[in-house]
């Protein structure tokens, strides 16, 4: 998302929603608690204009339900709601969040009419197994058809998917779901570990001891290791990790993978990954000077320079010291061995 793109978002929680999957409550996730009127759009347009620059591009985000799936007549009231701003310039285009298998050319061809030029399609996951134990309703092959029927018609294609939902607890469906997700070539991703929500049927089966709770520290080292098969196909992640809201804060949040800076916890990890490559051969005593590219080095030391003690920890380094090369695009090492 090009930084000079406002969101201005309106949430729709359960509207459209065929199946109750065992992870949702949108409530507590979007701290939306009703449907949303097509005045609450206008008013949600208009706060938002008046909240950027002018000249800024906006764009109208429906998030939270499967919008498509809802009932035509009302899904054109919320669209048609926006049209007046999209006449006069105050909105650049409208994205929403749908279901993979809400997605028809009738339907899309109506979108198109109405100036919908992002679909974010939740695939959470492309292992059947997976998606019918989270109660998801539709399968792999549903992904893979509305994806490339999104695709086809000119729209942007975003991708969410979920790691550690029941069936996953280990990981496999998870990287197989970043390989099969990337074959679709989207315009981009967003990543979201799995957190264990009150009032949820997974939360009935994470207390019934059912379900295995997909750790924050489990969430990171897979993340670490699914992020850069998107970096390097070139797929942009524009969010890993829920967005924080007070009900998930303040105790909504009751297991799982649930951290306001996962994604910078994820980038610190891979650092530290690649930091552990570079120094495989360094003989134990070294002292180290790790070089990296200009504005990772916080990424590198991380937080609470755990980084840094858990390298001199397993490499027996006399020495860690991190540093910043505005020249360079990589990590690079200097060892200084036999200082002990």
């Amino acid at each position: 998302m090009s930084a000079k793109q406002t969101i201005i978002p309106v949430f729709v929680p359960h509207l459209g929603c065929r199946k109750d999957c065992v992870f949702c409550n949108q409530r507590r996730i979007s701290g939306a608690r009703r449907p949303v009127t097509a005045d609450e759009v206008s008013a949600a347009i208009m706060q938002g204009a008046a909240q950027t620059p002018s000249g800024a591009r906006r764009q109208l985000a429906f998030y939270g339900g499967s919008f498509t799936a809802i009932p035509v007549e009302l899904q054109q009231e919320l669209l048609e709601a926006a049209r007046p701003f999209l006449r006069d310039g105050t909105l650049s285009s409208i994205r929403l969040s749908t279901r993979p298998d809400a997605i028809d050319e009738e339907t899309l061809l109506r979108l198109a009419r109405y100036g919908v030029e992002t679909i974010e399609l939740g695939a959470q996951s492309m292992d059947d197994h997976v998606l019918e134990q989270s109660g998801r309703g539709h399968t792999a092959k549903d992904v893979e058809t509305a994806a490339c029927l999104v695709k086809a018609r000119g729209f942007r294609l975003i991708l969410q998917m979920m790691t550690g939902l029941p069936g996953d607890e280990g990981g496999e469906a998870s990287m197989k779901t970043a390989q099969e997700l990337i074959a679709l070539m989207p315009d981009g991703v967003r990543i979201y570990p799995t957190v264990v929500v009150k009032d949820t049927p997974l939360y009935d089966l994470w207390k019934a001891g059912m379900y295995q709770a997909h750790t924050l520290e489990a969430a990171v080292e897979l993340c670490a290791r699914i992020v850069p098969l998107f970096d390097a196909a070139g797929i942009p992640i524009i969010r890993l990790g829920l967005n924080p809201t007070e009900e998930l804060t303040s105790g909504g949040a009751a297991a799982g993978a649930y951290h306001p800076a996962l994604g910078e916890l994820v980038r610190s990890r891979m650092m530290l990954n690649a930091a552990r490559e570079l120094l495989r051969d360094v003989p134990p005593g070294s002292a180290v000077i790790l070089e990296v590219p200009q504005g990772k080095l916080s990424q590198m030391i991380g937080q609470h320079r755990g980084n840094i003690r858990t390298l001199e920890r397993e490499f027996a380094l006399s020495r860690a010291t991190i540093r910043e090369n505005p020249a360079e695009n990589t990590i690079i090492c200097i060892a200084k061995p036999g200082e002990m």
